[in-house]
Order: structure tokens, then C-alpha cells, then sequence
């Protein structure tokens, strides 16, 4: 099989990124993040950029859809495919394999299993149709819409319900208005840690980016005009952080409560990317920081 894609996937802290900068540099190749909040300016530490990671041996490894947003932008699967493909193909024509990386489950496989994703806008004459439905009646409507729903989820709440039937019906009414994803033929590695391994570099990382001022940063976002309200659902960290700021936790216990809750965020990766192989992605897994077995395993796979 000539692959044409390399994807380096794994949950927060397990060194994923580190490990597609040095694959990239020893191929000659260029990394695309796959990260839902690396895209965003100004969130550097919160996010984990980590971008001294992209300098190996002393040299700049090109990477992509980092920086690319300011925060108060909403960023989409919609527009990540569409950036990505883009990327793809750039990265692809200076005669390179493009390494897809990251730990965004929703990202990745919305391009490797090509999910039909559309910018849907609000419909109100629909919803005003909608409005006096009961959840069973909604559900049977979103069913007749779409009898393959991949994500079950949609039918968790009424508005979720709602915006699920809202985006069937656009993809009914809009034939062909969805991103064309190239043709992709993915060699995907995961990158693994046992549990007790992965929970000390989740806390290590912690104390590591406290120490470089992630307190600062989310005080700077919310001087610059981003709102407690918008801090709160950009992830565990700005939640956090911004609940000690505004006198509502201590200091210790907002370090506790993040470490177990960014412990149980990297655990629902796993079970993400576990499901992926479930639902026919195919993974090699890689030990840990084993960055010399991963190189042996592109050469033997790839050829590379």
C-alpha cells in the first residue's frame, strides 16, 4: 500500500507532538496539528502549544493550523477539514507525506472516515415548526432525516436534538455542499502510556505550565475582552484557571481538580481513538517515548 498520510495520534501529555516534529524532520516533511484549541492565538500555555517541540536537531519543523484564529472566532470540524485539505494538498505537491498529529478524536476522523460535514446556518422558520415537540417526537423526525447517525449524542438534549434536525435537513435542501477531502490511505500510529505513567506527566506538565504563567495568560485573555462565560468553554485549564481568579476555588484546589479532571480527559481520548479502531481505523500502537520503534515501524510499514 503507498501511503500517502501519516497520522500520529494520543491522548494530553503522552508526547505526541514531539514525536511527529522528529518524524517530520528525519522525512523532510511537514506536521498539521490536529488540535481543537491550538488554533487560537494568544492561548499558548492553556493549550499546550509547546512549540519549542517543532525545533529538532536545531532546525524549524513546518507545522500547520496553529495561530490561525483569534479566540473569539468559532471554529468548526467544518472548517478544519476544509483547512486541512488544503494542507494536505500543499504539503503533498512539495513531493512530502503530510504527518497529521494531534489528540482531537473528532478532528481526525472526521477526515479519515470522510464525515460529511456542512456550515449549517440557523433555520427559525424550522425551529418555529419544531418549537411544540415533545424529545420522542424530535427523535423520530431527526430518525426519518437521517437513519445513520454516527454520533448518537445528538439525541442527548433538546437543543442538540433540534440542531441535528436543523443540519439534516440543510444536507437534504444542499446536495454537494460538503469539503472534498482527498483520497486518503493513512498509516495511523497511537502513542500509549500505562495509566500511573501518563497520570505523572499529566502532573508534571501541570506544575510545568503554572510555572511559566498560565494564571497570566488566562488573566490577559479576559483583560483583552474575553469574557469569564467564554474562558469557561475553551477547556479544563481556562476553566479552572478562571474560577481561582475570580475568588471562587484556592490555588490548591484548582492544581487538584485540574489534575484529575485533565486524568479524566485523557482517558476519554483513549476510549475515542479506542473506538476508531472499533469503527475500522486501523492503529499501530507505539510505547511511550519510544520515538526509535516508531521510526523502525514507518520503515518497515512504509518504506520511509
Amino acid at each position: 500500500m503507498a501511503y500517502n498520510l501519516i497520522v500520529i495520534l494520543g491522548p494530553t501529555a503522552s508526547g505526541k507532538t514531539r514525536m511527529a516534529a522528529r518524524l517530520a524532520r528525519d522525512l523532510g516533511s511537514e506536521v498539521i496539528s490536529a488540535d481543537s484549541r491550538q488554533v487560537y492565538r494568544g492561548m499558548d500555555i492553556g493549550t499546550g502549544k509547546d512549540l519549542a517541540d517543532y525545533v529538532v536537531d536545531g532546525v524549524r519543523v513546518p507545522f500547520h493550523l496553529i495561530d490561525i484564529v483569534d479566540p473569539d472566532h468559532e471554529f468548526s470540524v467544518f472548517e478544519f477539514q476544509r483547512r486541512f485539505a488544503g494542507c494536505f494538498s500543499g504539503i503533498s505537491a512539495r513531493g512530502t507525506i503530510p504527518i497529521l498529529a494531534g489528540g482531537t478524536g473528532l478532528y481526525i476522523e472526521s477526515v479519515l472516515r470522510r464525515f460529511r460535514m456542512l456550515p449549517v446556518p440557523e433555520n427559525a422558520e424550522l425551529r418555529s415548526e419544531l418549537e411544540g415537540l415533545g424529545m420522542d417526537d424530535l427523535c423520530r423526525r431527526l430518525i426519518e432525516l437521517n437513519p445513520r447517525i454516527h454520533n448518537t449524542t445528538d439525541l442527548g438534549s433538546k437543543e442538540r436534538v433540534l440542531r441535528a434536525i436543523e443540519i439534516a435537513r440543510y444536507r437534504i435542501d444542499h446536495p454537494g455542499e460538503d469539503v472534498a477531502l482527498p483520497e486518503l490511505r493513512p498509516l495511523v500510529f497511537g502513542i500509549r502510556h500505562d495509566r500511573a505513567a501518563l497520570r505523572r506527566r499529566i502532573t508534571e506538565r501541570l506544575r510545568k505550565r503554572l510555572d511559566e504563567g498560565m494564571v497570566e495568560e488566562v488573566r490577559r485573555l479576559h483583560d483583552a475582552g474575553l469574557s469569564w462565560e467564554a474562558l469557561e468553554r475553551f477547556g479544563l485549564e481556562y476553566r479552572y484557571v478562571s474560577r481561582y481568579l475570580r475568588g471562587r476555588i484556592s490555588y490548591g484546589e484548582m492544581f487538584g481538580t485540574l489534575e484529575i479532571r485533565i486524568g479524566q480527559f485523557a482517558k476519554r481520548q483513549d476510549t475515542w481513538f479506542r473506538g476508531m479502531e472499533k469503527r475500522g481505523v486501523g492503529i499501530v500502537w507505539v510505547r511511550g517515548d519510544d520515538y526509535e520503534g516508531l521510526r523502525a515501524k514507518v520503515r518497515d510499514l512504509a518504506g520511509l
